[in-house]
């Protein structure tokens, strides 16, 4: 796949940053903020701050806040949505979108491309070692309106997907990973890929960045917005970066708390620590002061 940058620049509209508010952000959280400032001013984009908080059980308050406190510490602007925690939940928060979420949810239920399963994930794992979907229900007839079950995506049509990206499109089928994916869930929330593409897409965000981990992620969302018609989201361009890891290889996560930015601050670390910890990471030898720094020397690694 070439996911290197394009030439000449060409204009966006709108960009987002989109945490999770499940944990303290961390130094790959940042590694992904920063790449998208960066694009954002070389391409004229304004930036969203939308954070996904679908999961209310996970989604505390704290981490919440700590989404605020690291972007102002660190300087990484943001030109819409909420300033601040109080805000976030007054004003932006997914649960004001639910309307929307659902709207999509009724608009498959109507073209027949959904269909209800209540098998477990260890039944799902039983079924395959790799934990992919096999179809178990497909054909089963489980009612829709039955409690604990979830609605997947028929994902019956094996045209190519393509992903506008930076450079060359890149054209690939829906991984065997995404087969079937849920849309939602068996508490009756909307799933992530489904409430990402509506928010994408109601936000009018024309350029997406996010890890290479993501892009099974990316073909279900295509995928997604094919069978809802949602012609917008089909147009907009990825930019895909590697993964920030761990001493052992492994991705970082949120349950990783050395590397959280909150623990760093802790620690005494200043803005420019943590930017340079995060360049030395990426193989940058120079100190780096600030975000776009370290943005610049980032996305030069890909040319």
């Amino acid at each position: 796949m070439d996911f290197s940058l394009g030439t000449p620049v060409r204009p966006f509209l709108r960009t987002r940053i989109a945490p999770t508010p499940s944990g303290y952000l961390h130094l790959g959280n940042i590694y992904s903020f920063v790449l998208t400032a960066t694009l954002a001013q070389r391409h004229g984009a304004r930036i969203l701050l939308r954070i996904d908080d679908l999961d209310r059980q996970r989604a505390q308050r704290a981490y919440i806040q700590d989404i605020f406190d690291t972007l102002n510490f660190l300087e990484i602007p943001w030109h819409e949505g909420p300033r601040n925690a109080d805000e976030f939940e007054r004003e932006y928060s997914q649960v004001h979108r639910m309307e929307l979420y659902h709207k999509a949810l009724t608009e498959l239920r109507e073209k027949q491309a959904l269909f209800a399963c209540d098998c477990s994930r260890s039944k799902i794992q039983l079924a395959d070692a790799t934990g992919a979907y096999t179809g178990h229900c497909r054909t089963r007839g489980v009612p829709f309106d039955a409690p604990e079950v979830s609605w997947r995506l028929r994902t019956d049509n094996d045209a190519p997907l393509t992903v506008h990206t930076l450079g060359e499109p890149v054209v690939e089928g829906l991984p065997r990973e995404q087969n079937d994916f849920v849309v939602r869930k068996k508490d009756g929330d909307p799933a992530y890929q489904l409430a990402s593409v509506i928010d994408d897409e109601h936000f009018g965000v024309d350029l997406i960045v996010r890890g290479m981990d993501l892009w099974p992620s990316t073909l279900a969302q295509l995928y997604l917005a094919r069978v809802l018609g949602r012609e917008k989201f089909l147009e907009t361009t990825f930019y895909h970066h590697p993964l920030i890891t761990g001493p052992g290889g492994d991705k970082l996560s949120k349950s990783a708390g050395a590397t959280s930015i909150q623990y760093l601050r802790k620690e005494g670390k200043t803005r420019a620590d943590i930017y340079t910890a995060i360049a030395q990471n990426a193989g940058i030898t120079e100190k780096v002061e600030n975000w776009l720094e370290l943005g610049t020397h980032l996305l030069a690694l890909t040319r």
